[in-house]
C-alpha cells in the first residue's frame, strides 16, 4: 500500500502553501474595496508612484494612497484595457505615449470608474523624479481637478560606478536638500488637511516600514534556494501589489511575515514554485499584463523559472536596500532613506548590467530575459545596450523580446512564442555540450 502522508503534516501543508497567492490577493481586493468607499464618502486621497511614494508621511496624515500605476495594469489584467485606452486616444491622447497614463486619463473620464470599483479623486499628488512620465502625469491631474502636486527632486546616480552610501560630503548635501524638501511637504498636507503634523505618529509609521523591509529582504532571498520557492514575475508582481498598497503598515508586515513562513516551509521541504525547475532566470523591465499568465507561461512550460527580477526592485521602491529608519531622528533618517532607496529604484532601471552581475552567482541564474514595452521608454530605453553588455562580459545567455505592458494590440504572442522557445532550445544545447 502507498505510504500516506500524516494527517497532521498534511494539514499544515495545506494551510501554508499558496498562502501569498490567496492572502495577496484577498488584501488587495479589500484595499481596492476601500478606496471606493473612500470615493463615495469624499474622504482625503493622495496619488502617488511606486518609486517614491512618500507613504511614510503620507499615513501621519491618513491620506488614502491611490497608485495610478497599478489601476492601469488591473486593467490589462482585467482585459479592459483596450476601452481605456481608446478613450484616451479619442480625447485626444497620443498612441505613442506610455499606455499608463492613458488608461488612468480614462479612469478619471469616467468619473473614477474602475474595474475593481470607484478611485477617488486626488486630494494632492506626490511624486519624484524618479521617472520622467510621473510629473507630466500629474501636472494632468492638475488641469482636471485642480490638484495641488509636489515633486520630490531625487538626485540621481551620478554615473554607473558610483556608490550610494552614507557617509560622503555629497551624499550629507544630497540629504539635507531632500529634508528640506519633506519639510515642505509635510507643511502642504497640514494645509490640505488642516492637520498638524505628528513626529510621534511618523515614528511609528517608519518603525513598521522597518519591519516590512525586513521580512520582505528575506522573502527575496529565500529565491536563491534550488529549487526557488517563488516565481518573481507571476508570485512577485502580487508581493509588489501588496508592498506598495500597504506600505508601512501592521496589516502589509503580517502578510510578508506569513509569506516568509510559507517560503521557509518550501525551502525546508525542498518544494518549488513549479514541478520541476530546469533553467533559473532573471527578468528584466516590466511583465506584459494584457497576457499576463500566458506571458508567464512562455518560460515556465520551458521549466525556466523566474528567480528574481530588477522589476522587484525598482517597483518596490528600492526595498531591496538594507536600510532601517533610525527613530531617534525620524526626518533626518527618512530624507536618508528615500534618497537611498528611490537611487536604487532609478540604479535599477538605468544601470541594469551593474545589478546583474551582482545576481547571476547568488541566485545561480542560467540565462536573463530582457522585456522591452513599447510604452515605457524609461524602463526599456538602453536595454539593447545593457544586453550587449553583460553578454560581453559575463558568460551567460539572454533574450530580448518587446510587446508592451497595458496595450494588447503591440503585443504579438506567437513571436514572442517563437523567440522564447528558441532561446530555451540554445540553453538545453548549452547544458548538453557542458555536460
Amino acid at each position: 500500500m502507498e505510504a500516506t502522508q500524516p494527517a497532521s503534516e498534511a494539514t499544515v501543508e495545506q494551510q501554508i502553501l499558496g498562502r501569498g497567492a490567496r492572502e495577496g490577493a484577498g488584501l488587495l481586493r479589500n484595499w481596492y474595496a476601500r478606496l471606493d468607499a473612500a470615493a463615495r464618502a469624499s474622504e482625503p486621497a493622495a496619488y502617488v508612484f511606486v518609486m517614491g511614494s512618500m507613504a511614510e508621511i503620507l499615513r501621519v496624515f491618513d491620506f488614502h494612497l491611490v497608485f495610478p500605476e497599478v489601476n492601469s495594469l488591473q486593467t490589462a489584467i482585467r482585459k479592459v484595457s483596450g476601452e481605456y485606452l481608446n478613450e484616451a486616444e479619442d480625447y485626444g491622447y497620443s498612441a505613442d505615449i506610455c499606455a499608463y497614463v492613458k488608461a488612468d486619463v480614462a479612469v478619471q473620464l469616467r468619473g473614477g470608474k474602475h474595474p475593481n470599483g470607484l478611485i477617488p479623486r486626488p486630494t494632492l499628488a506626490v511624486l519624484t523624479n524618479a521617472c520622467n512620465t510621473y510629473i507630466k502625469w500629474a501636472e494632468i491631474w492638475e488641469r482636471l481637478y485642480h490638484t495641488p502636486a509636489f515633486v520630490i527632486d531625487v538626485p540621481g546616480p551620478r554615473h554607473s560606478g558610483w556608490t550610494n552610501q552614507p557617509g560622503s560630503e555629497d551624499f550629507e548635501r544630497d540629504r539635507c536638500y531632500v529634508e528640506a524638501q519633506l519639510r515642505e511637504l509635510i507643511v502642504l498636507c497640514e494645509r490640505v488637511t488642516g492637520r498638524r503634523f505628528d513626529i510621534d505618529r511618523l515614528r511609528e509609521v517608519l518603525a513598521e516600514a522597518n519591519a516590512t523591509g525586513r521580512v520582505w529582504r528575506e522573502m527575496v532571498d529565500l529565491n536563491r534556494s534550488r529549487p526557488a520557492p517563488f516565481n518573481a514575475v507571476g508570485d512577485g508582481t502580487v508581493y509588489l501589489g501588496v508592498m506598495n498598497a500597504l506600505r508601512a503598515t501592521p496589516e502589509g508586515t503580517r502578510y510578508f511575515e506569513r509569506v516568509v513562513e510559507e517560503l521557509r516551509y518550501k525551502v525546508e521541504h525542498g518544494l518549488g514554485s513549479m514541478p520541476k525547475e530546469e533553467f533559473r532566470l532573471c527578468f528584466v523591465g516590466v511583465p506584459c499584463y494584457p497576457i499576463f499568465r500566458r506571458f508567464n507561461e512562455l518560460f515556465t512550460e520551458h521549466n525556466g523559472n523566474f528567480v528574481t527580477s530588477t522589476y522587484m526592485m525598482f517597483a518596490s521602491g528600492g526595498q531591496n536596500v538594507h536600510f532601517e529608519y533610525d527613530l531617534t531622528r525620524p526626518l533626518e533618517s527618512l530624507a536618508e532613506g528615500v534618497l537611498l532607496t528611490v537611487r536604487t529604484a532609478m540604479f535599477g532601471m538605468f544601470f541594469t548590467d551593474q545589478l546583474l552581475a551582482e545576481m547571476i552567482e547568488p541566485f545561480q541564474l542560467d540565462g536573463v530575459v530582457y522585456h522591452a514595452v513599447k510604452s515605457c521608454r524609461t524602463v526599456s530605453t538602453g536595454l539593447a545596450d545593457t544586453r550587449r553588455s553583460v553578454m560581453a562580459r559575463y558568460d551567460i545567455p539572454s533574450l530580448h523580446i518587446e510587446s508592451d505592458l497595458v496595450d494588447k494590440r503591440v503585443v504579438a504572442e506567437a513571436p514572442m512564442k517563437n523567440r522564447t522557445d528558441a532561446f530555451f532550445e540554445a540553453l538545453a544545447g548549452r547544458r548538453l555540450r557542458a555536460a
